[in-house]
């Protein structure tokens, strides 16, 4: 069913309906379960989105140089996610956690995430790491302190800050990690940040196909 449920909305994203819409429909025909409603909101897009990102996904290899803007909590969360086998490659070409956690709160491994994360910079070299929080997070603070702690242990040039919207910041990024897509649609060119740190760390995402081919499969990813 959720197979056929993911070609029917492909093909009204195709048609150019807009998504909403569309997912509203096909979630309501084939009486899709909250879990698999926000799968395919996340992870199924038109032909025409999948071709842009391709056109800006950047190989790990060119961060060397640039300014790098990074969607702190995104990128955070989306690793955490991908570290405990919970994160889905989507169409395209990015990974997206399932889980919708509201706030995120700070915990123990977080500290030992966020090193993973500097030190994937370091290892790529941008110019410039410039991370943004929502500032509204009331964990916001403590990852904006364990975040520059980290930065200049590792020595990675950049910068810490909390704001009131994120996305807004990071629009007037030429060079972005983070998979939101209201970001990346403004963005000349994006790193999925979590996919790297996730593939030193040994972490592989689920792909969609495979989750379409074997529905079950979306009942070990996440408990909603």
């Amino acid at each position: 069913m959720l197979a056929e449920a993911y070609r029917d909305l492909k093909y009204l994203l195709n048609r150019g309906y807009r998504k909403s819409v569309a997912l509203n429909f096909v979630a309501n025909h084939y009486r899709l379960r909250k879990e698999e409603r926000h799968l395919l909101a996340r992870c199924v897009f038109p032909d025409s989105w999948i071709e842009k990102v391709a056109q800006k996904l950047l190989p790990p290899e060119e961060i060397r140089g640039r300014v790098l803007g990074i969607d702190g909590f995104n990128v955070l969360i989306t690793l955490e996610s991908l570290l405990a086998g919970r994160a889905i490659l989507c169409e395209d070409g990015l990974i997206r956690d399932l889980a919708y956690r509201g706030k995120y709160r700070p915990h123990d491994e977080t500290k030992n995430n966020l090193r993973l994360i500097v030190s994937a910079l370091a290892e790529l070299s941008p110019g410039r790491a410039v991370f943004f929080y929502g500032k509204n997070n009331p964990g916001s603070g403590v990852v904006k302190g364990l975040t520059v702690e980290l930065l200049d242990e590792l020595g990675v040039p950049g910068d810490v800050k909390l704001v009131r919207s994120p996305d807004h910041e990071l629009k007037a990024f030429e060079t972005v990690a983070t998979a939101d897509v209201g970001v990346i649609e403004k963005a000349w060119h994006v790193l999925d940040l979590a996919r790297f740190v996730g593939r030193l760390a040994g972490a592989r995402p689920v792909p969609l196909h495979e989750i379409l081919k074997t529905s079950s499969l979306l009942e070990s990813l996440k408990k909603f």
